[in-house]
Order: structure tokens, then sequence, then C-alpha cells
């Protein structure tokens, strides 16, 4: 589907405006942006076949039915190619897409062929298209039926229990199983898309929806999409199923399924504050709308930062707004990693790292002083304890991935939490109102753009610090970056944050005292966590039980919490929580939960085979990337 000829696309300075409702107006048309393309070493991506400096992609047209029975997306994509003088031949990624046809615009078949696959099979093999002068490429093909971005649910394994649904989750290299382009966050590229699924489900898409969807007549109805700013590949996202919409302001809102919508809108209903209070921090929003979508328990990641539509995991609904973060942190990408993108996965600070400094700021600008410090605690608590475990000079601690190891194998917690203590540490000792200007025109400046650390720290130097040398050798800039560890810099937070609770920790360690139920009750979810996080490791069935009891943790409604006590539990081998274990196993699919709790299983006798046995009934549900990790903890593949 093309709404215009190859010279035209879709305005970078149009405002994405539109409701989810029938009131949706179409984008206009006009000259599009074209993102520029970076080639120095750092911003080398090592993950795609793509050789952008010879040609590239610069949009990209779906056209695509959605087969539920077969579990396959097919149709048509259409590539916008921009070439430079000579260039004989485009290169793509692909992954397990079944190639019909390669032809250029006007119907004229292009050779093409598809190269060997990538050792492991996650890079995939390269799509190598002569291009004979073509500056569009239309490739009919479809993805596979276990195309590994696609999640293809049963209806039993929704909330309603009524319709098949189907989510994708593209980062990080997971896309080209879907969707034939240079699958690179370096190479940005607009995109639309026509979406055909069967009645009466819904489509969502990260672009924003073009007017009602179209009824064709055939028990089939086709969704129309537009993303007219150019972003990394990797934020292609659909979801398609009986969802509905409700409004939260004039510029956000949420969908669920109909029995989930209410839980939902009451989480998520102050969106619009946090959307003011990011603003207020560092200019506009710039993507038009913020709506989001809860999705079954099967998605795998907290959330998603697909533009103008955030994927949630139903586990953040807690019933008091207490993991809200999450919102939090999915929002602020939408400055920090969707506008200002790095451009190779080695440089995943400059999302993540940036982005949680971000997200812990409008905690602070919209839920208190207070509950953001004690949120700064827990990270900079958990940094400090996955440095000692993957060990203080392990490459994996360094922020940008070193070329060593694969970028895929660096710590989270240096990707998240080390990115969040060094910018609060730059923060705390150029002063605030500086430091906020300075970010304020790093994400401006370099707005819809790749950048990579080399960028950053430049930046830095030349418009924070300048000639101060006092100032850089404090901050040691190069140290926290690039070096493995925690700088002795790093900003430490308040140890009367939580006082009170490491108080309580220490008099349980001591001699088994516990807080009282009215205690814990009055407590935040931060402090009940911290308390879980701090108290000792072993621990017998008596105290597990006395601890149970007073504090009733298997009853805990906000999954956090609930996940600590399972965690605790079945470290020890404590019999009573296995039922409990594995109905919230069956039940949740996100991998910051089930992986540790197959990890705590597997590190005994006792639990291995009871690890075993509720992963031969889970497996099938969870998506690939859950799947992968929980492979490896148990040593299993699909045929067991």
């Amino acid at each position: 589907m093309r709404i215009a000829a190859a010279a035209l696309a879709l305005s970078f300075t149009a405002t994405a405006c539109t409701t989810p409702d029938a009131a949706s107006q179409s984008a206009s048309m006009t000259q599009p942006m074209v993102s520029p393309i970076l080639t120095t070493a750092q911003a080398f991506d090592d993950q795609t076949y793509a050789q952008p400096q010879v040609a590239r992609v610069t949009h990209v047209d779906l056209d695509l039915d959605l087969d539920f029975e077969g579990q396959q997306v097919g149709g048509k994509a259409t590539l916008d190619v921009l070439a430079a003088p000579g260039a004989k031949e485009i290169v793509l990624d692909s992954n397990g897409l079944q190639i019909a046809s390669v032809t250029d615009g006007a119907g004229r078949r292009l050779s093409y062929s598809v190269g060997a696959m990538s050792d492991d099979g996650g890079k995939g093999a390269p799509l190598t298209i002569q291009l004979d002068g073509a500056e569009l490429i239309v490739i009919d093909y479809r993805a596979a039926p276990n195309a590994a971005a696609l999640q293809w649910l049963m209806p039993e394994q929704t909330a309603g229990g009524e319709y098949p649904y189907l989510f994708s989750q593209g980062q990080a290299i997971l896309n080209r199983t879907w969707i034939p382009t240079q699958d690179s966050p370096g190479i940005r590229q607009t995109w639309e898309a026509r979406i055909t699924a069967p009645k009466p489900l819904d489509v969502v898409m990260s672009g924003v929806r073009q007017g009602e969807p179209e009824d064709l007549g055939n028990g089939r109805r086709a969704f129309r999409f537009v993303m007219d700013k150019p972003v990394p590949p990797y934020l292609i996202a659909i979801a398609a199923g009986d969802i509905d919409f409700r409004a939260i302001g004039p510029r956000s809102g949420v969908w669920a399924e109909p029995v989930m919508l209410d839980r939902a809108w009451r989480e998520v209903n102050d969106t619009e504050q946090l959307i003011e209070a990011a603003e207020e921090l560092y200019g506009d929003y710039r993507w038009g709308r913020y709506d989001m979508i809860v999705l079954p328990p099967a998605f795998p990641y907290g959330g998603m930062e697909n533009p103008v539509m955030t994927f949630l995991t139903p586990t953040f609904i807690a019933g008091d707004k207490s993991n809200n973060g999450l919102i939090a942190h999915e929002l602020a990408h939408s400055w920090s990693g969707n506008l200002a993108t790095y451009s190779s996965w080695r440089d995943g600070w400059l999302n993540e790292g940036v982005t949680s400094y971000f997200e812990n700021r409008i905690t602070e600008q919209v839920y208190g002083e207070q509950r953001a410090e004690q949120e700064y605690a827990l990270s900079y608590a958990s940094l400090v304890e996955g440095i000692e475990e993957a060990g203080a000079d392990s490459p994996t601690t360094a922020m940008r991935s070193p070329d060593s190891i694969s970028p895929f194998e660096t710590e989270g917690v240096a990707i998240y939490d080390k990115g969040t203590v060094f910018l609060r540490t730059v923060e705390n000792m150029v002063g605030r109102d500086r430091f906020d200007a300075w970010l304020t025109q790093w994400f401006d400046n370099h707005a819809f753009e790749p950048v990579t650390s080399e960028m950053f720290l430049a930046d830095l130097r030349e418009k924070l610090i300048g000639n101060d040398a006092q100032l850089e050798a404090r901050l040691m800039l190069d140290e926290w970056v690039y070096g493995t560890g925690l700088p002795s810099n790093a900003l430490k937070p308040d140890p009367q944050t939580f006082a009170a609770v490491d108080n309580a920790v220490a008099a349980y360690a001591a001699d088994g005292t516990l807080p009282t139920a009215n205690t814990w009750t009055g407590w935040t979810a931060a402090e009940q966590r911290r308390f879980l996080e701090r108290m000792p490791e072993e621990r017998t069935d008596e105290q597990l039980a006395a601890l149970d009891a007073r504090l009733g943790l298997s009853e805990a409604g906000n999954n956090e919490v609930l996940f600590l006590w399972l965690e605790a539990a079945l470290r020890n081998q404590y019999d009573p929580a296995v039922p409990q274990a594995e109905r919230f196993l069956s039940q949740v699919g996100r991998n910051k939960f089930v992986s540790p709790l197959f990890t705590a299983l597997s590190e005994s006798d006792w639990g291995k085979p009871i690890a075993r046995r509720i992963y031969a009934e889970t497996r099938d549900s969870y998506h690939s990337y859950t799947r992968g990790r929980v492979d490896a903890t148990l040593g299993m593949t699909a045929g067991e």
C-alpha cells in the first residue's frame, strides 16, 4: 500500500494528533525526514548484515494479513531505498522469512539471494537484493509460524478466554523474523502499515491509527497506521485481540482486554501528569499521542517503549500505583531511546541508563522525593549486588560493552542501574539546573538521530565541563562508561532513606524479631522490597512460615513483593510455597520473575524435578525470549 510516489513520505513536522476512535485523521504527506547514518567505529552494529553506507532503507510500507489459524503474518513489504552512486545491491536482515518474490516499484523482478544463517541463528541471514536501478523494492513474503518476535496466544491464554491474541516484541534483533528490512538501531526508518485481521479483533501498532477500520466484507477488517518520525526498526510493534480503549487525557489512553480495562485504567490514570512532568523537565513530547496497551501476562518484559503505544505487562498492576515507575520509565524513553537512540547495541546504557535516571526524576516530580530516593536506593543496591556477583573486573559490568563480549552479555545492572548512578553522580557534581539544561539540549540536538557513547561524552565535555580540568578529573567519565565495576565517586543514596527498614532487617537477622503487621502494611512497596531483599538468605521452614503468617506475603497484591517471597521460599526448599509458585509461573510470562524462580528451583536436588515438571507445562506459554533463558537454566530444549 503506497499513499504517494517513492519521493513522498510522511512529514517530519506533522503532529500525530489523532485519537484511537472514529475521529482519527490521516497524517499529511510531504517530504520525509531522513536520519543520518553514523560511520564512526563506535557506531558500527555487528548484529546486522546491512551496509547502510552503500544502500539503506528510509521507509517501510507493510501490507500484511494476520493468520491466526496458521499463526503466520504474510503479505508485502515495500521499501524506499537510498543508495550511493553506483551501488548495485542492498543487504537486508532476515531470519526465517519465506520470500515469494522481489520486484521493483513497476513490478519488474529483481534478483535476490539469502545467505547462510549465523552460527547461533539469532542474527539470521543476509537477504541481498540486486537493485538494478530500483529505488523501491517490493518483497512478497511470509513470516515463519514460529517467528521469534511474534507471540500467538490461544483464547484460554487471555484474560477474556474467548478470542486469540497476537503481540510482537522486536527488541533486540527479533523484528527481522517478521519484517524484511535493515534491522539495526542506527538505521532509522519511517513506516506505514495496512493490517488485516478477522472480526471482531482490534489491531494496534506503534504508529498512529488512521481513521476507522475498513470492513472488507469477508469477515475481516483492515487497519492503517502511520509513523511519520524515523525510528529504529525494533520499535515497529503490533498487537491484535479482543481489546478496548479508554481515554486518560487529551493525548493519552489505555487499551486492554475488556475484563482488564477498569483495573488497567485505574492504575495508569495519572499518565497525563507524568507526561506533563517529563515535558517540564526536558522539553516537549514530540510523538503526538501517548497510549498504552496492557497485554496478556505472557509478555516477557515489564514494558516496551514502542512509540505512541507502550506495551505493558499486567504484572505491574498493584491497585495502588506503587509500580508506576514502569510507566514513568517507558514514557521517558520517548526522549532517551526513541528520540536519541544508540547506533549500536553496545551502547545500551544510552537508552536504558539515561531513561532510568529520567524515570527517577519524573517519579520525584509526581510522587515525591521520598519515593524517588527509595527507588534510587534500590537501584544502587541492585548495582552493587550485580557487580559483586559478576566481579568488579568483569567486562560485563562496563556500561559500553567492550568488543571482547557480545553486547547481549552485558549485565542488566550495568545498562540500567550503573547508568542511573552515573548521571545522578554527574548531576550532583555540576548542579541540577546546569545538568538539566545540558540534557535538554542533548535531546534537542540529536532528536530522531542515532548516537554513541563517544558523542555523549564529547558533548558533556564541550557544553558542560568546558575547560574545568578539576571537574573533568572529579567526574571520571571514561571510567564510568568504559571501565568495569563501580567508580569510587559514585553518589551513594542517603542511608536514612531506608533507616527504619534496615533496622528491622537487623533485628530480624539478630533474633528473628519481625515487623508488626501494621508496620508492614504501613511501609511503601519499596520499603517492603528492601526488607525482603536484605533479610538473611537462609531460612528454615519454621521461619518462612512465621514470616508469611505475620506479613501475609503469599497474599501480596504487588507482584514485585510476591515474587521476592516466592524466590526466597523456593531457594530454601519450602514445600508449602510450591503450589503458589506453580500457579504464578503458569500465569506470568515476565522474564524478570520467571527466570529467577526457575533458577532458584534449579539450584537444589529438591527443586530440579519441580522445575522440570512445571516448565513442561508452562514452556509453550512463554515468549521466545523467556523460553531461551529458562531453557539455558534447565539445560532443556523444545523437544524435552
